[in-house]
């Protein structure tokens, strides 16, 4: 068994709390087939970054706000099969507010209306793509995440699924536990992360070893 210590966690959502991978297939699969992209490359092109970060590369030419207005519509539409990950409802009850934020590439309405539809608690501390210039793999996320704790990037542990997120949570300064629950372990660790695990079900609270700390154990 591993122990972490450290001040607080920095937990992605999609893919690390939530599981909403049927919707955004559903999603981003139409928004592909209307124009014209191979959907499977579509989808794992939007995974864990704003949504807006692929739309710019994929139509370089468009209408970026009014692309991506619509696909936060659709997603907001679509909750179906919107569901908490094992172990996320227990994980983040454990916790004091002040210990823990989501960092999401979503948007802020977004992420509450799939936050809302897992059954989990909204978060005091919440970062999402509204909140920011530079998505991930960009440490500004994180970045802005430790700072709304009133922290340093170094006492928080981010958790994240995507290579994008865990590249953003190192260059941010923070260690990365990386979940297995979208990508293979290769490309985990090519990424830089400090612990694979499963999924939340395999994290545990111990007894912190000091007032203002927490111990995670994997």
């Amino acid at each position: 068994m591993a122990h972490i210590s450290c001040r607080a966690l920095l937990f992605d959502l999609d893919g690390v709390l939530i599981d909403s991978t049927p919707a955004v297939a559903r999603v981003w699969a139409a928004w592909a087939a209307e124009h014209g992209f191979d959907p499977d490359d579509v989808v794992r092109r939007a995974h864990g970054r704003p949504s807006l970060t692929t739309i710019r590369e994929l139509l370089p030419h468009a209408d970026h706000s009014a692309e991506n207005r619509e696909v936060e519509r659709r997603e907001i539409a679509d909750i179906g099969g919107v569901v908490p990950l094992p172990g996320a409802l227990a994980l983040l009850n454990a916790l004091r507010h002040t210990e823990w934020a989501i960092v999401t590439s979503c948007t802020r309405p977004l992420a509450e209306v799939r936050i809302r539809a897992a059954g989990l608690p909204l978060p005091q501390h919440l970062v999402t793509a509204s909140d920011i210039t530079h998505g991930k793999p960009h440490p500004e996320p994180f970045l802005k995440g430790a700072t709304s704790l009133g922290l340093a990037p170094a006492d928080c542990v981010v958790l994240e699924d995507a290579p994008a997120g865990i590249r953003a949570g190192k260059a941010a300064g923070s260690r990365v536990l990386a979940l297995r629950t979208t990508a293979p372990d290769a490309e985990l660790t090519a990424a830089g992360a400090d612990w694979l695990v499963a999924d939340c079900s395999h994290l545990a609270l111990g007894k912190p070893p000091a007032p203002g700390s927490l111990l995670l154990q994997i």
